[in-house]
C-alpha cells in the first residue's frame, strides 16, 4: 500500500477519476496527530511547524478502489461535522481542489473555500495530501485501532 503524493492539478484529476469522484461513499473513520507531547519529566515539546495530520478512511460502493486513505500532512483547518439522525451519510460527489497553495477536501462538490457556511460541510485543508489503495479495508472493522462496539 503505497502512498501517492499529490502535487498539481493532474494528480488531484486522477485521484478524482480513480475514485468516482467519492459518489455513493462515505467517511468510515480518521485519525488526528500532531508533534506536541509530554514527556516523562512533564515537559512539554511542540513544534513550531504546521504539525497537525489527518488520515482518512474512505469506502464506497464500487470496486477498483473499493477503499482509499487520505493523509493531510500540515493541516490549517479542519471541520467535520457527524450525520445528523435520520440522515443519509452518503458522500454523492465530493470537492478536492488544490487552491492558493494548500489542498482543500470537503464533502459537497458545491463547497468553495473562500465562501463556505461554517457548520454545513465536513472539510479540511492542509500543505499537502497523499493517497493510497485500501480496498481490503472493507467493512465495519475498525483500522486506526478503536474497536467498534456490537
Amino acid at each position: 500500500m503505497e502512498w501517492k503524493e499529490l502535487k498539481h492539478r493532474q494528480d488531484i484529476e486522477k485521484l478524482l477519476e480513480t475514485f468516482g469522484g467519492f459518489h455513493d461513499s462515505c467517511l468510515k473513520e480518521l485519525y488526528m496527530w500532531t508533534e506536541s507531547y509530554v514527556d516523562e519529566n512533564l515537559s512539554m515539546g511542540m513544534s513550531t511547524d504546521l504539525d497537525t495530520n489527518v488520515r482518512i478512511l474512505f469506502q464506497r460502493q464500487y470496486d477498483n478502489p473499493s477503499a482509499i486513505e487520505l493523509l493531510f500532512e500540515g493541516v490549517t483547518q479542519f471541520h467535520i461535522v457527524p450525520s445528523p439522525i435520520k440522515y443519509d451519510p452518503v458522500i454523492y460527489e465530493a470537492k478536492l481542489i488544490l487552491h492558493e497553495g494548500y489542498f482543500y477536501w470537503a464533502d459537497d462538490y458545491d463547497w468553495e473555500p473562500n465562501n463556505f457556511t461554517q457548520g454545513a460541510n465536513s472539510w479540511i485543508s492542509s500543505k499537502n495530501l497523499k493517497w493510497r489503495d485500501v480496498s481490503s479495508w472493507m467493512g465495519k472493522k475498525s483500522r486506526y485501532g478503536l474497536i467498534t462496539p456490537d
